[in-house]
């Protein structure tokens, strides 16, 4: 139960976080993209979810097409686990192969690199 609470308080404090940054434009810059000028694979993330939100799934795409892409199965996953956690049961979160979070990795570095390449992977205003 009190991984469920933290969850659940980590949430509130995202869309806390969301709903104080879109009223005051208070945002988390990029430390990678203001030391470097590079988009990391989660730049646009935040514009992303504001997106999301708003049901603009288009432009939600246009923030950042990989996280987009892995926000559906994440989220189907994450409430999977919380889930197991609320019954106590066994679930298939727990056997999930190191394989998929190498992948998930290896797809993250391929997109960070791919997207300072190719202009429209980066996470600009349409």
């Amino acid at each position: 139960m009190k991984k469920i609470r933290f969850y659940i308080i980590l949430f509130v404090l995202l869309i806390v976080y969301l709903i104080l940054g879109k009223l005051f434009n208070l945002y988390i810059p990029c430390p990678i993209h203001f030391i470097t000028g590079l988009y990391c694979p989660g730049c646009g993330i935040t514009r992303m979810l504001f997106s999301m939100i708003k049901l603009d799934f288009y432009q939600a795409f246009r923030y950042n097409p990989l996280l987009f892409i892995l926000f559906f199965p994440a989220l189907v996953y994450f409430i999977n686990y919380l889930y197991s956690l609320y019954k106590n049961i066994d679930s298939w979160y727990k056997k999930t192969p190191r394989i998929v979070w190498y992948i998930i990795i290896a797809l993250l570095v391929i997109f960070g690199i791919v997207r300072n390449i190719i202009p429209w992977l980066q996470p600009i205003d349409l």
